[in-house]
């Protein structure tokens, strides 16, 4: 988020989704009240730091990390926010001055804390006092957030074992003190909102949300025998396909197989930020890619899809309009449609903040496809066509082959060339990812990944059957000469 977007905040002032407290060496005592309300109506921003009228009073420097590191532990921790759903705070200073922003999602679950329900109106947080009211919300919970569906009889066996060491190792590359770190596997289906009681019928279990992220193939399929993600490319043969990859799997590996095919069949860019050598198309699919997986409804039929034309990329996916026609950064507000799953996203590093895809494909798009704009289109498809540049061709080279992997016939060299850009664009891919990306099957991929860790160039990081490869401080090096 920009400093503009803060003190656009500060501007608009409080009301149903916005909340000011002073918080000068401390956390406010009712903070998680606020907290609490937001998860349980429509979610919010809240600003640390700043007084009701919205004057920017500033924390103090020296309490600011202490402040930040309560915040995470006790939003983790059931005592204090019952079901616990970890938030992260920012700290922004402004004129001077520090403050913390914490942006707190709906959630598809029912909060509490200290054992009481809370929920929001325009004039602030109240208690919800009646079992009416208790009702009333858990049905609204329930009516607008199909991912917290309840299976009784789904048990831990029917998920991919393989995929929480892989969890682990992508929340650790971001943060080494995430608390879930900790846990053991069922610990920490439950912390992430995999599993939840429903106290309006009794009824606990695993959730929908917990099939689609962890569950083995065929689960999914027998929860959801329709769901699947379609991935064409249409530029000759307009009536069927020119590729396409047909996906059925758990999310996880979802996003990467779309990943690995749209660098498949799209060229890159780079651009410089500070000092870093970034990926424009990695940046502008990443939040496509995620919008089309994380925002989807699940109970709907209506397969997804990303098709790669000539001139432009279409997604489409079910949905539950929140907005209604045409999404402009600057005039919508964030709305979850799987919390539960977007906040694992974000955890892996594959989502940012609520909000921000539609926010960056803006603002890196243009950069990508000389000045074109995206277009997203919220109904009950949801629609989002991303044009592409015509002068953007396929002859990118992240590294010089030629000197690099001259001993290979031009065929090899190529390949493996192409497995090397891969994995810049795409760090902690996995050989099975990489074999899928160029084509070949995984024991070819072995191959040429072990010619590239024999030059220095990659790396693998990890236990054997869940770790992933990283490019090399030599590579670096031999970029970074490239670009200067």
């Amino acid at each position: 988020m920009s400093d503009n977007r803060i003190r656009r905040i500060l501007k608009e002032g409080e009301g149903l989704r916005t909340e000011f407290k002073k918080a000068a060496t401390s956390l406010p005592k009712n903070l998680f009240e606020t907290v609490c309300a937001f998860l349980n109506r429509a979610g919010g921003n809240i600003l640390l730091g700043v007084d009701d009228d919205g004057a920017v009073l500033g924390i103090d420097p020296a309490s600011v990390r202490q402040l930040k590191v309560d915040l995470v532990n006790l939003s983790n921790n059931a005592q204090k926010l019952e079901p616990p759903f970890i938030l992260f705070p920012e700290e922004y200073v402004l004129d001077g001055k520090s403050i913390l922003y914490i942006q707190v999602p709906e959630s598809s679950q029912v909060h509490k804390t200290n054992s009481v329900i809370f929920d929001r109106s325009e004039d602030g947080d109240y208690r919800l006092n009646n079992h009416s009211q208790v009702a009333e919300l858990y049905n609204r919970k329930r009516a607008h957030f199909s991912e917290s569906t309840i299976y009784p009889y789904l048990k831990f066996s029917d998920f991919k074992p393989e995929l929480f060491p892989k969890v682990r190792n992508l929340i650790y590359s971001r943060d080494p003190n995430h608390p879930w770190l900790a846990l053991n596997d069922e610990q920490l289906l439950k912390t992430a909102g995999f599993y939840r009681r429903d106290f309006a019928t009794n009824q606990e279990g695993y959730t929908l949300a917990a099939v689609l992220v962890f569950g083995r193939d065929e689960v999914i399929q027998q929860v959801l025998p329709h769901y699947k993600i379609d991935a064409l490319v249409r530029r000759e043969n307009m009536d069927r396909y020119d590729d396409r990859v047909y996906i059925q799997s758990n999310l996880i590996e979802a996003y990467e197989q779309l990943m690995a095919f749209i660098a498949k069949h799209l060229p890159d860019k780079f651009h410089l930020e500070g000092d870093s050598r970034v990926s424009l198309r990695t940046k502008v699919f990443r939040e496509v890619v995620a919008n089309l997986i994380v925002h989807r409804e699940y109970t709907n039929a209506l397969p997804a899809s990303l098709v790669i034309y000539k001139d432009k990329v279409i997604t489409e996916n079910a949905n539950r309009p929140h907005h209604h026609g045409l999404l402009i950064p600057e005039q919508f507000s964030p709305f979850p449609k799987n919390p539960a799953i977007a906040k694992l996203f974000i955890q892996l590093g594959r989502v940012d903040e609520l909000g921000s895809g539609v926010r960056n494909v803006y603002l890196f798009l243009p950069l990508y496809s000389n000045g074109k704009v995206p277009v997203f289109h919220d109904g009950d498809v949801f629609r989002n066509e991303i044009p592409l540049d015509h002068e953007l061709t396929e002859e990118k080279e992240a590294v010089p082959s030629k000197d690099l992997f001259g001993e290979y016939n031009s065929k090899v060299g190529e390949r493996i060339a192409k497995v090397l850009d891969f994995i810049l664009d795409n760090p902690k891919a996995t050989t099975s990812i990489i074999a899928g990306f160029v084509g070949v099957s995984e024991k070819t991929a072995q191959r040429d990944l072990k010619a590239l860790k024999e030059k220095n160039l990659i790396q693998f990081i990890g236990p054997a059957k869940s770790g992933h490869y990283e490019p090399t401080e030599d590579l670096k090096a031999i970029l970074n000469n490239k670009n200067s």
